[in-house]
């Protein structure tokens, strides 16, 4: 019996609005994809242009949502485009994916990642049924590596030369989350506000 293709719903958090991830968000993800600084750890070269964001969007918007899925993070009240959080390589049979995240560099440092990946991480545990979450990290890539060790994550392994980028080898750090341990994290959060 195979699982059907899970929605991708709307989620809000205080200040955004997470919503599916479509073929005309290309000008604002283009902000974050064409940066070559805001790629700089991502696992491809930064587009030359919107027509190869766009091109990059089509093909995670085709993607069955049972692998793979995106959220547009935008701000909550104008819909300002501010970066985008995906999950991908889904093994629902194992309980296990993996999350992504970029965001543009003018927002950098506000906080906004953490609240958008704290709302996807909440979709993914308790709705998708996953009991394993993963981020692969460079090692070089201090706010990422700030940002999952925030949300809960746990540095794992180094696993050498993981990636090639434009034909170079490039090693990541393996996170992983556990639901256990989010929602362990997630009573003392609301035992401490509480």
């Amino acid at each position: 019996m195979s699982e059907a293709s899970p929605d991708v719903p709307t989620l809000l958090t205080a200040r955004l609005r997470l919503r599916r991830l479509a073929e005309g968000d290309a000008p604002g993800l283009h902000e974050c994809f064409g940066d070559p600084v805001a790629m700089q750890f991502w696992d491809a070269p930064a587009s030359p242009d919107i027509a190869q964001t766009e091109r990059r969007i089509r093909q995670s918007v085709s993607a069955d949502t049972i692998w793979h899925a995106a959220w547009a993070v935008l701000a909550r009240g104008d819909d300002r485009f501010l970066g985008m959080v995906n999950y991908h390589a889904r093994q629902p049979w194992n309980h296990r994916l993996a999350l992504g995240w970029t965001l543009a560099r003018q927002y950098w440092g506000a906080g906004l990642m953490h609240e958008a990946v704290g709302a996807v991480l909440a979709h993914c545990f308790e709705t998708l049924d996953t009991h394993r979450i993963e981020a692969e990290i460079e090692p070089d890539n201090h706010r990422s590596l700030r940002l999952a060790e925030r949300v809960g994550f746990v540095r794992e392994a180094l696993l050498r030369d993981r990636l090639f980028v434009v034909g170079e080898p490039r090693s990541i750090l393996m996170h992983a989350l556990f639901r256990p341990d989010w929602r362990a994290a997630a009573g003392r959060r609301l035992a401490h506000e509480g």
